[in-house]
């Protein structure tokens, strides 16, 4: 794929590149449904899906195409220094709450350690990313989150945003230009307006459209179990979705790289208990190894 069509910005969505998997799909029969993910950097609801949208994809990923949109509500930070201390001690509590309720560990101390003073520039910085190609936008946006959730990192600093790109094999000279450059901000705004359009109003929401243009949208916000998800597809498609034969777990390991034992719970219907059992068996033969975390454990590929 040349530059200038990984740099394709449509300014009336508010994306640059191709969509995930859109590469691969060039030239083949369009898919039914699109889905559109508002999701906000910070949200610990939106990390603790990440599970749930691993087997959507695996599964159900070739009747659907994913976009995302930043739905960062930007003008809540903009509140006195007493309000934002406030605030990050809620959020705080908030990251800790989910990770007992979800299995996704999400650190509160960030909060208290290394606090993050904006959603702004994090989301400044996917809208950057997808200047290089939306497939790798998506590696980095969950890069950067695994830095705020995990290691308790400052994602406002442009320093390891920049880190991440890098990390994530972004041009990282491109990046820094992107992340400053007017077409960001344009991106952004438009997120923005179309949050509000849609009428979003709470991160994460899902709005799935199928093909036919007078059905118009069916909107879902907050989580709800994996085959909520598969019955709208279901309604919207007029069919019952037929899912894809599951990765086996070494080749799920080689696609993602690194993971949490709930997700890879959750993509094989598994205990997490089974699902550890199952991911030992792979460290002891050297093909991943184990990363704990405050809460639980994630585990990475090392061959």
């Amino acid at each position: 794929m040349n530059k200038d069509k990984q740099r394709d910005c449509d300014e009336s969505l508010g994306v640059c590149g191709l969509s995930p998997g859109e590469e691969d799909s060039i030239q083949r029969e369009p898919k039914k449904l699109e889905l559109y993910v508002f999701v906000d950097p910070l949200c610990p609801e939106c990390w603790a899906f990440e599970p749930t949208l691993k087997k959507l994809v695996l599964e159900y990923g070739h009747y659907f195409s994913l976009r995302f949109f930043v739905a960062a509500h930007l003008d809540s930070w903009n509140v006195s220094e007493n309000k934002q201390h406030k605030e990050q001690r809620n959020l705080a509590d908030l990251y800790e709450q989910t990770a007992y309720q979800t299995g996704m560990s999400c650190d509160g101390d960030v909060w208290h350690e290394n606090p993050v003073n904006s959603p702004y520039a994090p989301s400044l910085a996917i809208k950057a990313a997808e200047m290089q190609g939306r497939q790798l936008a998506t590696v980095f946006f969950r890069r950067i989150r695994e830095m705020l959730f995990l290691d308790k990192k400052n994602i406002a600093d442009e320093q390891v945003l920049t880190d991440c790109a890098r990390n994530v094999g972004l041009d990282v000279d491109e990046f820094q230009k992107d992340i400053h450059s007017d077409c960001a901000v344009k991106a952004l705004q438009c997120d923005v307006k179309t949050t509000k359009e849609m009428e979003v109003e709470k991160s994460p929401t899902f709005i799935f459209f199928n093909d036919r243009v007078e059905d118009g949208g069916l909107k879902v916000s907050g989580l709800y179990s994996f085959d909520v998800y598969v019955e709208i597809m279901k309604e919207m498609l007029g069919k019952e979705p037929i899912p894809k034969e599951k990765l086996n777990l070494e080749e799920f390991m080689k696609k993602f790289e690194f993971v949490a034992t709930k997700e890879v719970a959750v993509v094989y219907d598994w205990s997490e208990k089974v699902a550890k059992a199952k991911l030992n068996e792979l460290a002891l033969q050297q093909k991943i190894e184990q990363v704990p975390v405050k809460h639980g454990v994630f585990w990475r590929s090392i061959v």
